[in-house]
């Protein structure tokens, strides 16, 4: 079923084969549904320092680290670069909106048994993210017991260039022993899909936002699915095709 687009990634890239020992997740969007609360508190912060922020600008942004969002539209809007001190009161400002909206993001339907799968097919799993949310990465081992740890996880607190630079993504490659042909990368932003692919890897888009299919497949994604629970039904026949 999904023969084509595999073989098109192998041809491009002159790998000898897909050999899937790794896979690398994204966090917001793709393992916890908290991409809503992200969108709205950007938003809010945004605007009480002066910029306009859009929802749909904030699943364009996902995957940028808080800092790199800052910057961005400090470019974009102002022409000149944020200062750490600005960089550092949105950004708190941004946090304090998230937690306000009350009670921790749920995980993805299907997020954790398609961690347990993967993990009883004994390949290596691990958490890219540009987030620096405290709040949501103290929850992993809760809501997923036994799957991430220090070894396995890069958040944006272990890069210096956020996604979109394929940065997160050669670390995570680093931290499993892997090469670009054995590894597979599930995200759901466009930052995120270009950082992967930038990194020379399978990625599969799953559109749990507002943002069209075509976006993320203009972005390079080479499968977009409308959910983990998607990828969850149709990953056999995905990690099959030589």
């Amino acid at each position: 079923m999904f023969d084509l687009e595999i073989k098109k990634f192998l041809q491009k890239n002159n790998y000898p084969q897909l050999e899937i020992r790794a896979v690398f997740f994204d966090m917001d969007g793709v393992l916890y549904d908290s991409m809503p609360a992200h969108s709205a508190a950007w938003v809010l912060a945004m605007a009480q320092f002066g910029f306009r922020f859009t929802t749909n600008d904030c699943y364009m942004n996902e995957g940028r680290t808080g800092e790199d969002t800052i910057n961005e539209q400090m470019k974009l809007q102002y022409g000149r670069q944020a200062t750490p001190d600005e960089m550092s009161r949105i950004y708190k400002l941004k946090t304090k909106y998230f937690e306000d909206a009350g009670g921790a993001p749920q995980p993805m339907p299907f997020a954790n048994e398609l961690l347990q799968k993967i993990k009883r097919q004994k390949r290596r799993i691990a958490l890219v993210t540009g987030s620096g949310q405290a709040s949501l990465l103290s929850n992993l081992q809760a809501d997923f017991p036994d799957i991430f740890s220090t070894h396995n996880t890069v958040t944006a607190f272990d890069v210096t260039r956020g996604k979109p630079d394929p940065e997160p993504y050669l670390l995570a490659l680093s931290k499993a022993g892997v090469k670009q042909h054995q590894a597979m990368v599930v995200e759901n932003a466009p930052l995120g899909v270009q950082a992967a692919k930038a990194a020379g890897l399978f990625t599969i888009a799953v559109n749990t936002g507002t943002l069209q299919d075509k976006v993320l497949a203009d972005f390079g994604a080479d499968i977009v699915l409308s959910s983990i629970e998607e990828l969850y039904n149709k990953w056999d026949q995905i990690v099959t095709v030589k």
